[in-house]
Order: structure tokens, then sequence, then C-alpha cells
């Protein structure tokens, strides 16, 4: 098996079935490479440098949902690439909590595999604003490793990364759901995702989870 910057090469891809025209992803057979400098260049715009990190999404950054058009955004400035449909090689919960949001608790071992969908990002602009979304300098979020297969049955990604529920209140929410997780954040669920402009003004991430878990809502 070779290894491209640290990225494996990945037999049987999601995209053996169709023509490949994306920068620094080469197809060869049925196996798919992850050219990362090639990737890195493009995404920059002539700057920014050559780091892309791989994020595996599993809520409302996926395709369909409401905060997918950031992705979008990212994608109409080469910032971010779809790679294709994951899952955690891992069981991992993942709750719905308030105002609809879904939070993977990095608690290995417990609740299912999670399916979702892996994207190559610049490390500099696009990484910034999925940071930015995702309030990892606020205790809401935080970006930690994790292992992923493609759904097609493709061999183990490596150094990929993921949003998970901080662990100042990831337990504590996992228990507060009955110890109960989901394998999908689905297109029902993401129905009842509240928009940010659209919660109560005195809404705040970390106190509407505090109400959460202490069944205070």
């Amino acid at each position: 098996m070779d290894e491209l910057c640290g990225i494996k090469i990945i037999p049987v891809c999601p995209y053996k079935q169709m023509e490949l025209k994306l920068p620094g992803v080469e197809l060869v057979g049925e196996e798919i490479t992850l050219n990362c400098g090639r990737l890195g260049n493009s995404m920059a715009n002539g700057g920014g440098g050559d780091d892309v990190s791989l994020i595996f999404t599993y809520g409302t950054l996926k395709r369909g949902f409401y905060n997918h058009m950031l992705i979008e955004d990212l994608m109409r400035t080469s910032d971010a690439v779809f790679l294709g449909d994951y899952s955690t090689i891992e069981s991992f919960p993942l709750v719905v909590g308030p105002h609809g949001i879904p939070y993977l608790i990095n608690l290995p071992g417990l609740g299912h595999r999670v399916r979702g969908e892996l994207y190559s990002v610049s490390s500099d602009r696009g990484l910034a604003r999925l940071d930015e979304l995702e309030r990892i300098d606020n205790g809401h979020y935080e970006r930690l490793p994790v292992e992923v297969t493609a759904e097609d049955g493709g061999e183990k990604v490596a150094a990929v990364e993921a949003y998970f529920a901080h662990r100042e209140f990831g337990e504590a929410m996992w228990e507060r759901c009955g110890k109960e997780g989901l394998s999908e954040f689905s297109m029902a669920l993401g129905g009842k995702y509240v928009r940010r402009d659209d919660r109560p003004s005195n809404s705040s991430f970390l106190g509407d989870i505090k109400k959460f878990i202490s069944g205070d809502n």
C-alpha cells in the first residue's frame, strides 16, 4: 500500500465509474490518489502554501443540509473538494442537541459507526472558515483525528479530522440523550435544525447546551 503525503491510496474508490477532473486527485484503474502538493497549490490560487486537511462531516455541512452553503462557497474558491461518502471505522455516539444541532461525541466504542462525507479543504482559508463556524475557540466543538473508510468498502484513511462535541459537555450530552445514538444525521433531522438567526435573541451555544443537559429546556 503506497502513501502520498501521509494519505493512503484508496482502492475501489467511489469515483471509479466517473471521470475525475479534480486538481490533485488522480484515478488510476480503481485507485484514487490525493496529491497534496497539487491540490494545495490549486486551492491556494497563487499563495497560501500547499497544506491540505481532510475533514469528515456528519451533520449540517453535508450536501443538502443548511450549512453546506459554506462548503459550496469554499468550492467556488477552490478551497474545498468533495471526496465521497465515508463512515467512521470505530463506533461513536452521534446525538442531536438543542436547536437540532448534531454532535459527534468522542467516546469511541459507544454508539454506532457514523456515516458522513469526506472533504479536502485548504488548511489556511478553508479550515479557518470551518473552525469559525464550529466555534472551536469558544468551547463548542473541537477538531480531533478520526479514521474513516469509503462506503464502498475501501481502505481506511488516516490523517482525517472531524468536529466533535467539546469534551467539557460531550459525555454529559450522551447521558442526557439516554445513551442512544444515531448512525446518520438524516434529512428528516436536518429539517428540525434551527438556524442561528431564528433562535431566541438571548440564545447562546454553551448556555443552551447547559439547559439541554440539565433538562431545563
